[in-house]
């Protein structure tokens, strides 16, 4: 059974809204979700859904309630599950400009990272108050929280995979230790990050903080993957691994063959896998309707089935909604399109 908005409004209505809210578990007690097709966990990553108009305000509430009606049962968290647990709110800061010859849609230029934040003053500093204010919630936050997230995310049928943060040089032991315990404290068996480009030493240094834990770290990668990104901080510690996008894989020049022939290769250190369609860099790299673009989501699909490997394949919505829709509908559309692949 899938939870419908229209049948959500009504048991808030019968239950109260405030109660419902603060306790979306309860409501979905009858209404177990559960996307596991042929053996493959498709899951979705809580980014799919930031277009909701509750997302910024009912955070880790409201992703549970969209992946339940969804029929979704793994989840990928990022920030959201922070901010649920008392974490100070992120300053909202421009999006840059595109690069010339690009428009929003098709990415930073193939190769390199994401375009840099273009901020004035104030931003710095408000953007300086919140690092300052995160660690601050980070090393005194109880591991509890995490637990009642967990508790409540696997009471309505949901379990949590991934907790994305970021970690750098700068940070001390303490807040290292942090994301692992929290993460831990979620159900998590994996952090997941971006690739920190250039920087073997940090790679090093949370790989040897996978190790204590023995959690999984996945790296994501943009427009600068190749089939060998990920081989320096793989050699480095065995619990560091990929968070294969393979939307950005083939946008960064890579051929669909490279693609599934990178999950042969590496699927025993592949911790997660995001699913999105995107055109080659020689179709301009545009993010686009599943089906639409030059990613080989079925074979990719159809390959985890053929092999049995149980890394999650996580749903990352990022084409452009279209007029009349909304995130849930399209992140609906992308499952179906997953389990018709399964088929």
């Amino acid at each position: 059974m899938i939870v419908t908005r229209r049948h959500f409004g009504k048991i808030a209505a019968a239950t109260g809204a405030v109660a419902a809210f603060a306790n979306p578990a309860t409501m979905f007690a009858a209404a177990k979700p559960n996307s596991k097709v042929g053996g493959v966990q498709l899951g979705v990553i809580s980014y799919s859904y930031r277009q909701m108009p509750d997302f910024q305000t009912q955070n880790a509430n409201a992703v549970l309630r969209y992946a339940v009606e969804n029929g979704i049962n793994a989840v990928e968290l990022e920030n959201v599950q922070e901010e649920w647990a008392g974490a100070p709110k992120r300053p909202m800061m421009p999006r840059p400009p595109a690069p010339s010859g690009q428009t929003a849609q098709t990415g930073p230029p193939t190769g390199g990272p994401p375009p840099r934040r273009q901020m004035s003053p104030e931003q710095m500093a408000a953007q300086a108050k919140f690092a300052e204010d995160l660690t601050a919630f980070r090393l005194s936050v109880p591991m509890s929280k995490y637990e009642a997230l967990r508790k409540m995310y696997n009471d309505a049928g949901v379990e949590i995979y991934a907790f994305k943060i970021t970690l750098n040089m700068k940070m001390k032991d303490a807040e290292f230790d942090y994301a692992f315990k929290a993460a831990k404290a979620c159900g998590a068996n994996q952090i997941t990050m971006e690739m920190p480009d250039g920087q073997p030493e940090l790679t090093k240094r949370i790989g040897d903080f996978a190790s204590k834990y023995k959690l999984w770290v996945g790296y994501h990668a943009h427009l600068q993957a190749t089939p060998t990104t990920w081989d320096e901080a793989m050699a480095q510690s065995p619990y560091n691994g990929a968070n294969l996008d393979i939307g950005h894989f083939i946008a960064a020049g890579n051929s669909p063959e490279s693609a599934l022939e990178f999950m042969k290769k590496n699927h025993a250190r592949i911790t997660s896998f995001h699913v999105k369609d995107r055109k080659s860099a020689a179709h301009g790299e545009a993010n686009t309707p599943w089906g639409e673009g030059d990613t080989p989501i079925k074979q990719a699909l159809q390959l985890m089935k053929k092999e049995g490997w149980k890394f999650p394949a996580t749903i990352e919505l990022e084409y452009p909604i279209p007029a009349g829709s909304d995130s849930v509908k399209e992140v609906a559309k992308c499952l179906a399109y997953c389990k018709a692949a399964l088929a």
